[in-house]
């Protein structure tokens, strides 16, 4: 069965993810990392993608980025795996492929999504036991957005330059988001949303990127959920 084209307007952000192969490291020592994190940098200014979040762990890494183009997050994945295969094959004297096939998306909105998505990528490192607290994970976003560390890689997105008006009171808020979990319910929608390709928003974002690309950006419900009004009206009267 052919794959369906991702959901992909410019200057709509996305939510990325590429795994190792069958979950394999793809990271080993500090080299590794920053060599990622560089082919990252350089990709997003060479193919107009502005990534907000991030977070590299040791079998897969995570985005936030926004593309000013088309093919933009395309291209910046392409770039990214070829090179960053080559090296870690040279280096750790191995062959073959290391992804798990395409990366995973979603097209989110921003308005709803932006900032809870980001404490999603971020937190990827308590989640996964590895740290009792974001700012204790080298390898990721968090110290740029909420403590103000320079980091060339992110970019503020327009959804974050309004947490406050200057600086110091945006990594405030930013911060002060982190104060409570994420809800479950959040965390399975972010997932879930990824790995199946689906838009992440609410019936009139989906219906507004449906109206753009013509494309339903949403399952359709089953069961029942999917007859007319007039059949279960029918159904009900019958009962």
């Amino acid at each position: 069965m052919a794959r369906l084209p991702r959901f992909v307007l410019p200057g709509y952000p996305q939510h990325v993810i590429q795994r190792g192969n069958n979950r394999q490291r793809i990271l080993f020592d500090e080299d590794d990392y920053w060599f990622l994190w560089e082919r990252l940098n350089a990709a997003a200014e060479k193919f107009e993608c502005e990534i907000h979040a991030y977070v590299l762990m040791p079998n897969h890494f995570h985005l936030l980025v926004t593309p000013a183009r088309e093919d933009g997050i395309g291209k910046l994945m392409q770039y990214v795996g070829r090179y960053y295969v080559q090296y870690f094959n040279r280096r750790h004297d191995r062959t073959g492929t290391l992804w798990e096939g395409r990366y995973r998306a979603t097209l989110l909105d921003p308005a709803t999504y932006l900032l809870p998505c980001s404490r999603y990528v971020e937190l990827n490192p308590v989640r996964a036991a590895f740290v009792a607290n974001p700012e204790d994970y080298a390898w990721s976003s968090y110290a740029g957005n909420a403590l103000g560390a320079d980091d060339k890689l992110i970019t503020p997105h327009p959804v974050y330059n309004r947490l406050g008006r200057s600086r110091t009171a945006r990594q405030t808020a930013y911060r002060e988001g982190f104060s409570q979990p994420l809800d479950d319910a959040l965390i399975k929608r972010i997932r879930d949303a990824t790995n199946k390709a689906w838009v992440l928003g609410d019936d009139g974002f989906c219906q507004s990127i449906e109206g753009q690309l013509n494309r339903r950006p949403e399952p359709r419900p089953r069961g029942g959920d999917r007859r007319s009004e007039a059949y279960r009206r029918a159904v009900a009267q019958a009962q």
